[in-house]
């Protein structure tokens, strides 16, 4: 990637990014609604002592069983 890439369409719409989205089955449209969420949520103080969303490292320990055996 480049430092040109300014918004989320740029990047989504990046070859690289789309081939790791597809391997990972991520979709774009899911993956708007969920920084959507986040950015309501960051924004929001009330939610401040609610749970968040784990590291990307524990996340990914947790799934890795799922990962290797498909």
């Amino acid at each position: 990637m480049s430092e040109s890439i300014n918004t989320l369409d740029e990047l989504l719409n990046d070859p690289m990014i789309q081939l790791v989205m597809e391997r990972d089955h991520v979709r774009p449209a899911e993956l708007r609604m969920l920084l959507e969420k986040a950015r309501g949520r960051a924004g929001d103080d009330s939610r401040i002592d609610q749970p968040v969303v784990p590291p990307a490292h524990v996340v990914a320990r947790s799934c890795l069983k799922q990962w290797l055996y498909r």
